[in-house]
């Protein structure tokens, strides 16, 4: 058969499907942006007509990681707040966002995360933020499989927009989308929190996502402060707003969903709604310490995210596994709580779950769209190997990313963009923010 690209003779392949599987010595074959082959290296050779061939010998195949939750062009807020909580961080944030996020910005620093994100493999994300037409532009010049939309706040937000006009932007959204183009993403909108939108706000995104068939993301009980002052204002706690307003029952992703209790997590679970885990801002900010093992157990799909990196400092999803294995074991007091290959399909195959794409990508399939890292495991951290997602999850780095494929296109090629000029982006972003 005929293809475009051939990764070849991969010393495993990393499925990420429902049984974890791990085929040895393998191939992969890419032709019009989806996986046309998975196979034994021998054969896929004799049998394959590539395009073009990357030599994958000593190396891992897997799919790209999923960043279920982030907020990319707050890359040039790197920063700006540190050793304060969440409601701190968003007071000095909040300041320095009305300085130097305008469109231009915006677009700028959604183009310096994405390749931030592709660089250490990162091929999809749910993003948020404002500005969302420049947000998608920056993002998918870089290769990014970007998803995101217009950001709801009840009142005026940083970037000063009344209600009606957040909405009117939000109709637009689905044209506007499709007009920048880049790889397959849905529809989506993205209310702030139930604490920043009142709850017949959340039931009118919610009447929209219904007619737009898009999915709907939200932060949601991030920390105590967040659940108190959403009953203060509200009369309810968070997930209750959500679910009064019909946003829970279009199956939101719910960011971060670190203090849900008992009753939070039956109502979760029954909608089908899923959690994007992001330990490494819970832990830097000291939201708290979700229980992902026990949302699991209740039900709820759990998926893993950075969040911004003016919170976690990074957009890098290797940690993001070892913290996420790490505190469940923790939480857990058990060491067995939660295995490598669990963690490693929430950061692929869940997330895309998630995002309602599971039929598209999160795992090495043929049909799916060719979303594919290579892992470059002649190093001394990942030697000897004898489990890769043990060794993925507890060793590997970004520094081990050696080729990056969104939709078949190689967007990464021996650790360096394809699409984007690192020198001129990095002297721009400086610029940009006065440094």
């Amino acid at each position: 058969m005929k293809a475009d690209l051939l990764l070849d003779s991969a010393r495993y392949v990393v499925v990420c499907d429902d049984s974890a599987t791990v085929l040895a010595d393998s191939s992969v074959a890419v032709a019009d942006g989806r996986i046309i082959g998975v196979g034994p290296a021998e054969e896929m050779r004799t049998s394959v007509e590539a395009a073009e061939v990357i030599d994958a010998r000593g190396q891992v195949i897997m799919p790209g990681l999923i960043n279920l939750h982030t907020h990319l062009p707050m890359t040039l807020l790197r920063g700006v707040a540190e050793n304060v909580d969440l409601q701190g961080f968003l007071e000095l944030v909040w300041a320095e966002e009305a300085r130097v996020m305008d469109p231009a910005g915006v677009e700028l620093g959604a183009r310096l995360g994405a390749v931030e994100a592709l660089l250490s493999g990162t091929t999809t994300a749910l993003d948020m933020y404002f500005h969302p037409q420049a947000a998608h532009r920056g993002a998918v010049s870089a290769g990014l499989r970007h998803v995101i939309g217009p950001v709801f706040f009840s009142f005026p937000g940083p970037d000063g927009l009344a209600w009606d006009e957040r909405m009117a932007m939000a109709r637009r959204w689905p044209d506007d989308l499709a007009a920048i183009g880049g790889p397959h993403v849905p529809v989506a909108y993205m209310p702030h929190a139930p604490f920043t939108v009142e709850v017949e706000h959340l039931a009118q995104i919610a009447e929209l996502a219904r007619e737009t068939d898009a999915i709907i993301t939200t932060h949601t009980s991030e920390n105590d402060s967040e659940n108190d002052d959403t009953l203060g204002s509200r009369g309810m706690r968070p997930v209750a707003c959500l679910d009064e307003s019909g946003v829970l029952g279009l199956a939101p992703v719910l960011a971060h969903g670190v203090r849900l209790d008992a009753d939070d997590r039956r109502t979760v679970a029954a909608a089908g709604a899923s959690v994007a885990h992001c330990p490494g801002s819970n832990l830097k900010l000291a939201s708290g310490a979700a229980d992902i093992v026990g949302y699991r157990s209740d039900g709820i799909r759990v998926g893993l995210g950075t969040d911004g990196c003016s919170s976690s400092n990074d957009l890098d999803m290797f940690p993001v596994l070892r913290l996420a294995a790490n505190l469940a074991r923790l939480v857990q007091h058990d060491p067995a709580a939660i295995s490598a290959a669990d963690i490693l399909r929430m950061a692929t195959l869940e997330g895309a779950r998630a995002l309602g794409m599971g039929d598209r990508i999160g795992s090495v399939e043929v049909g799916k769209e060719a979303d594919l890292v290579v892992i470059d495991t002649r190093v001394p951290h990942l030697t000897p190997l004898r489990d890769p997602h043990t060794a993925i999850v507890f060793a590997a780095g970004r520094s081990d990313v050696r080729h990056v494929v969104v939709a078949g296109d190689v967007v990464v090629r021996d650790r360096r963009s394809t699409r984007i000029d690192m020198d001129d982006l990095l002297d721009e972003a400086n610029a940009r923010v006065g440094t």
